[in-house]
Order: C-alpha cells, then sequence, then structure tokens
C-alpha cells in the first residue's frame, strides 16, 4: 500500500474531516455503482488516491451520527437492501433510509469474492467501508490495511451478541464489526436429488454420484470455498496447511470440471431455480432469498428446492464491516456502521437477505421474522460447530498462496 507524506498537522486533517458532508465528492471504483434511486452507473473507476497523514487520528475523532462525506461502500452482490430489490422483498430500502437519515448520499459497488475485493483495496482504491470475511479481516489487518474501529462513534456496537464480540480473527473487533453470518452448503431441485440420508459433496466431486448431474451442477468461482468443499469431501480441514492434501482436492476439482457447468459466485441461486442447473454450491442466504422470490400465491417454491450442509461438513463465516486505511469518510463510514447495528435495522437486513444476524437486540427485539430465526438451515445450531460439521475460514497466512496457485491450475 502506498502512503503518501502530507506536511499538515493532524489538528487541521481533524478539522477537515469534521467539515460538513456538503464538502464530500462522489469518487467510487471499479464495480457496479448505485446511487441515491438504486440506479446503476457506469463502471468508471476514480483515481487511486493515498492515505491522508494520519488516516486513523481522523477516525479516532470522529463521534457518534457524525458524517465527513457521501459514503463509498463496496459490499457483496445482494447483500443490502436497496432499490427495487428492496421494494420487491417488501423490507426497508437502507440505502434510501440511512441518506435521508444523515443527508449523504450511499454509492454502492458490488464484488463477488474476498479476493477481488482485496486487490481492489491493496491498490488504494478509496473506498469508505467493505465487507470482509472473517478470514479476511486478520489478512487485511496484518498489511496494514484497515483502520481501528472508533468505538465511541458506535454505540450501537452493544447490540452484538456475547459470541461475536471475542471471535478469534478480530479479538474484540477492534478492526471489524459482524455484519451478516452463514454456511456455506449445496442448494438443491428435490425432484433431482435424493436427500432421504443427508447430501455428499460427492454429488460434485464423485465422478459416479454426480455423473446423472453432468452439465447441471455449479461451483462457487471462490479459492477458499471451493478448495473448503473439496477438502471437506476428502476428510480434511478446510483450513488445512498441508500441501498434498490441497493438491489433492485441487486435481478433484479439476477432475470435475467435465461436469460442472460454470463456476459462478453471483446469480448461481437463480440458475437452481429457473432449473438450468440441480445443484449448486453456494451461501445458505442467497438460496432462500432465491426460494421466497421464486414463490407467488400458486407457488411454494420452498416444496421444490432445498440448502444443507453436506454429510461431511462445510463453512461458516462470519462478514464484517471494516475501514480501509485509505477511506476518505471515515466518520460517514462509522456512522453506517452504528446504523447496521440499530436492532430495527439489522431485523431488516436478516428479513432481506436470509442471512443470520449477529445482533442480539434485533433478535431478542422481534424485529426477525420467525420463520427465519426458527430455520436452523439459517441460524445453524451451535451442535454443527461443537462436533465439528462447521468450520470458521482461517487466515492461512504464507502457505495462502499454494492455495491459491492450487485452484487457478484447478480451473485452467
Amino acid at each position: 500500500m502506498k502512503r503518501l507524506a502530507i506536511l499538515i498537522t493532524v489538528l487541521v486533517l481533524v478539522a477537515a474531516a469534521c467539515s460538513s458532508s456538503s464538502d464530500s465528492t462522489d469518487t467510487t471504483a471499479s464495480g457496479t455503482d448505485t446511487t441515491a434511486a438504486g440506479s446503476e452507473t457506469t463502471e468508471a473507476p476514480p483515481d487511486t488516491v493515498a492515505p491522508p497523514a494520519d488516516a486513523q487520528a481522523i477516525a479516532d475523532a470522529c463521534v457518534a451520527d457524525q458524517t465527513d462525506g457521501d459514503l463509498n461502500l463496496y459490499n457483496w452482490t445482494e447483500y443490502l437492501p436497496y432499490g427495487s430489490a428492496a421494494a420487491d422483498a417488501e423490507v426497508t430500502d437502507l440505502q434510501a433510509a440511512f441518506e435521508e437519515k444523515y443527508g449523504v448520499k450511499v454509492i454502492i459497488t458490488e464484488y463477488e469474492s474476498n479476493e477481488a475485493m482485496l486487490a481492489q483495496i491493496d491498490a488504494g482504491v478509496p473506498y469508505d467501508l467493505t465487507v470482509p470475511s472473517d478470514y479476511m479481516v486478520s489478512v487485511m489487518r496484518d498489511a496494514g490495511l484497515l483502520l481501528r474501529v472508533n468505538d465511541a462513534a458506535i454505540p450501537n456496537k452493544g447490540n452484538l451478541a456475547a459470541q461475536f464480540t471475542t471471535l478469534p480473527y478480530d479479538p474484540g473487533n477492534e478492526f471489524s464489526i459482524p455484519y451478516q453470518w452463514g454456511t456455506t452448503g449445496i442448494g438443491y431441485a428435490y425432484d433431482a436429488v435424493d436427500d432421504t440420508n443427508g447430501l455428499s459433496w460427492g454429488l460434485i466431486f464423485d465422478p459416479e454420484m454426480s455423473a446423472p448431474y453432468t452439465g447441471s451442477i455449479t461451483l462457487l468461482d471462490d479459492e477458499r470455498e471451493t478448495m473448503g468443499a473439496a477438502l471437506k469431501y476428502l476428510g480434511y480441514s478446510l483450513n488445512s496447511k498441508n500441501e498434498d492434501e490441497v493438491d489433492e482436492a485441487a486435481a478433484l476439482i479439476a477432475e470435475s470440471k467435465t461436469r460442472i457447468a460454470a463456476f459462478v459466485s453471483a446469480g448461481y441461486q437463480d440458475l437452481l431455480v429457473s432449473g438450468e442447473v440441480v445443484i449448486a454450491q453456494g451461501w445458505n442466504g442467497d438460496f432462500f432469498a432465491a426460494f421466497d422470490g421464486a414463490s407467488t400465491d400458486d407457488y411454494d417454491a420452498y416444496e421444490d428446492f432445498g440448502y444443507a450442509v453436506p454429510n461431511e461438513g462445510g463453512a461458516a463465516w462470519v462478514d464484517t464491516m471494516a475501514i480501509p486505511a485509505t477511506a476518505e469518510h471515515p466518520c460517514t463510514a462509522l456512522t453506517f456502521m452504528n446504523f447496521i447495528l440499530d436492532a430495527e435495522v439489522g431485523g431488516e437486513l436478516t428479513n432481506y437477505n436470509y442471512y443470520a444476524s449477529p445482533n442480539a437486540a434485533s433478535i431478542d427485539g422481534g424485529y426477525i421474522y420467525e420463520e427465519i430465526l426458527n430455520d436452523p438451515a439459517i441460524f445453524a445450531p451451535q451442535e454443527m460447530f461443537d462436533n465439528g460439521t462447521l468450520e470458521f475460514f482461517e487466515d492461512l497466512g504464507d502457505f495462502g498462496i499454494v492455495y491459491a496457485d492450487a485452484y487457478s491450475a484447478a480451473k485452467s
């Protein structure tokens, strides 16, 4: 990450940061950008800029509900309700709600993998807030790419459930705030797959078991998720640092390519409900949102499609909100974090994207639909963690390049 020495005092920087939102810019980065109305704009990246001389000092001086410009949000696809998507789901447009409350714009750019996001942040693109998964927080923190969270500006941090305040990737939530959590498994069509005895990753990776579904299977285009699924099928940890095990998993993926319709991390759930595929690796909330969206007064998609973590196990993850060191509007970013942690807002978020909420106030306050809250496929029970069925991804450190190379070779 490049740093520019700016020969002005921290005091002046803090004063500039506290100026009104009228001084803000609408700079965004490459990707799909949306404005206040939720409409898409052209993909025009800004020039990469260096961070302020003391970006951390600016963030540390922010107070609750303060804004210092428009928010450039870098988020996963379909992860925040806004525009027509919010209207279709009959939930609050959180982009518009934040803009109306604080008088700033929220410019949204979306990505499909942690690695794609990391490349942009590492290049110095000035997003104000991004949503890295648990293990990626460690990677970005260690690389000096994140600012520490200013707790004084996030009074709603106290709404987090206790188990989300002591997570190993970021103890005490020093550099990140939990956003949503969930699991990775298989979405499938009931009429094509026999789930009497549960599911197996063999539906994708075993040549004989998956043969009937050739051309009707998708895998995530995500090195940790897809390598992790292959590792779990082989009986290994999805955090394995054994090169032979990683190579074995990569070979499994390579062999499976002849039966795979696509490696895709966005829209796979729609391919399933449309009947174009019958088996898809993916994230639980994406599937349930698609099932709900496909249902009508005369049709219940839940009767035709399901989701499960395979018998061999799968991934659990926590997605977080974190402020890049290159953020130009850290006070607005902190205020948005606090906004998301509001009990009612947290409920709207889960009711829209069908991912589990880390917000105890949202749960205890009754803001989450009961059918979502009581579904163990969304709010995974603790025993799935206790018995090892679910594993959280861990930062692999320098060993991560082994995964990257193996996955790249498997796909080529």
